[in-house]
């Protein structure tokens, strides 16, 4: 089965949400009964985010395969309810590399290799290898239409649409507003489209992004000097919320006129599920304080897929979730009450380097000692390992070997076998590892199963040799069998929500999917009088 393509570029500024347009027209053609396949094409040099600094780029989603890819697919994931792999996400790096590498062994039979046609042709065999067993694969290039990196990404799918039947162009493009006037500007969307033009690719559609709704006069503008049928200019505004984007897309008509140029003959997408999870977003009434302690606080991207899916946990429980970002470098045992007073509900996020520990873990010693539903996530689990080896089985200074390899206890530490792991360094778990629920655990009560697959992405682990001195004070593992297994997961079951997992939940919670162990967190957060409050 060969896919028909869409690809969606961007035009004037980045930022304008291709991300958010991509997955809402594929969950919009899922409904129609399409299969759909996603990628992303980044244009950057780094052969993954892997090693970028979040600041920079956000989040790193990883996938069940183990990619560690572009915050984009955590969107696709969410919003088309597939999960994705390694052959949907490709950055300029990756491909570089793997030319030379075959240059370098010989595989170029001696003759110059260029960006066309070799670049170019590792980039379009990366595109139709991710839409194989798909009808149609919808592929995101990454950055702004004129960008010199991006070039042999748009070159790439210019000779797709020649060699290939059944390929659909759509740029999502700037439409501001200005006061001094009041009107709508479509010159920002002319000058990108014949920038796009210029290197060989006409748009069929054009997503015109704009804060105010636009009237026929500018959308008939666009569609006559943008060279696309007046049905093809759709509008996409902002909205109270995200998950609102594909019934507001469908609305304005865009995967009818999708279909059409596709030739795809199928039925109506029935959105009748995704307008009852919209309507209880709407109808929450309760709102619950949920603490994020992290050191990337500053750019809320960094934890994209936490925040997502505590809101998805808040559409199904019907609570607005108010996040307090928390600085871990400004916490300590002597602050920690003043900063951490109001919340509810207290999370620690994954993260990398010893910048802001002992503030984190004066938080999660904080939430243990003051009963606060408290979920630990990769390093904030072992965090938490390390709070309680300190403050409860009086290891004094236990640390990570990350953090401290001369530290006398590390109940934290790399175990034996790693080296042979994937990842950056060969010592890295990523991507989806089985756990085993430990009988009678709140864990296992959450998810309902005795063994669960999560999806991981860190080096270090809780130390083995600590194990028995760890459950003997009451800290209750799972995944850590009698063969020497690795932990998974840890909990105190003396407190209403103390939960730690090694792995990161957040990467497989779905909008009209909460993942339980948020549900468990909120839930525990609402139960107490001063966390349910009425609008």
């Amino acid at each position: 089965m060969m896919a028909k393509h869409i690809f969606v570029t961007g035009g004037v500024v980045s930022g304008l949400g291709k991300g958010i347009t991509a997955a809402s027209l594929g969950r919009l053609l899922k409904q129609r009964g399409l299969k759909v396949a996603a990628q992303k094409l980044d244009p950057y040099m780094n052969a993954d985010p892997g090693t970028m600094n979040p600041f920079q780029h956000g989040e790193v989603f990883v996938t069940g395969d183990g990619a560690e890819t572009d915050l984009d697919l955590g969107h696709y994931e969410r919003f088309i309810d597939e999960d994705l792999t390694k052959r949907s996400s490709l950055t300029a790096g990756r491909v570089y590399r793997s030319v030379l590498e075959r240059e370098r062994a010989g595989g170029y039979a001696g003759g110059t290799v260029q960006v066309i046609p070799h670049i170019t042709e590792e980039i379009k065999a990366f595109i139709r290898a991710g839409g194989e067993d798909a009808d149609v694969l919808i592929t995101e290039i990454g950055g702004t239409v004129g960008d010199m990196e991006s070039l042999p990404f748009i070159e790439a799918i210019r000779q797709i649409s020649l060699e290939t039947g059944g390929c659909l162009f759509i740029h999502v493009t700037l439409v501001p507003f200005l006061k001094a006037s009041g009107e709508h500007k479509s010159k920002p969307t002319q000058h990108s489209v014949k920038e796009l033009q210029s290197m060989g690719i006409t748009p069929g559609i054009i997503i015109a992004r704009a804060d105010e709704p636009l009237d026929d006069g500018i959308k008939k503008k666009i569609a006559l000097f943008c060279n696309v049928k007046p049905d093809c200019v759709i509008e996409n505004i902002t909205l109270p919320s995200l998950y609102e984007a594909p019934l507001m897309l469908q609305r304005n008509g865009l995967d009818t006129v999708v279909c059409r140029e596709l030739g795809f003959n199928v039925p109506e997408a029935d959105l009748g599920e995704w307008r009852g999870m919209t309507k209880k977003i709407q109808a929450r009434e309760k709102s619950a304080v949920i603490g994020i302690v992290g050191k990337y606080v500053k750019l809320h991207d960094a934890y994209l897929s936490v925040i997502e899916s505590l809101n998805h946990a808040g559409f199904e429980l019907g609570a607005e979730v108010e996040l307090r970002w928390i600085d871990s470098e400004t916490v300590s045992r002597e602050t920690a009450a003043a900063l951490l007073a109001e919340i509810d509900g207290l999370i620690i996020p994954g993260g990398f380097g010893d910048r802001g520990i002992e503030g984190k873990i004066a938080a999660c010693r904080w939430a243990r000692e003051n009963d606060v539903p408290f979920l630990g996530i990769c390093l904030g689990m072992q965090i938490a390992v390390i709070d309680f080896a300190r403050h409860v089985c009086g290891l004094e200074r236990a640390n990570s070997g990350e953090f401290d390899e001369g530290a006398r206890h590390r109940v934290i530490d790399l175990m034996p076998g790693q080296a042979g792991m994937a990842g950056s360094g060969g010592t890295m778990r990523l991507g989806a590892y089985p756990c085993a629920v430990a009988e009678g655990t709140r864990l296992r009560a959450l998810y309902g199963s005795e063994r669960i697959s999560e999806r991981h992405r860190h080096r270090y682990e809780v130390n083995n040799a600590y194990r028995d001195t760890l459950t003997a004070n009451g800290l209750v593992i799972s995944g850590a069998s009698p063969d020497g297994a690795l932990a998974e997961a840890v909990e105190l079951p003396d407190k209403r929500f103390f939960i730690g997992v090694q792995f990161h939940p957040e990467f497989k919670s779905r909008p009209n999917k909460p993942h339980p162990l948020f549900l468990g967190l909120l839930g525990a957060a609402l139960e107490t009088e001063e966390g349910i409050r009425e609008h």
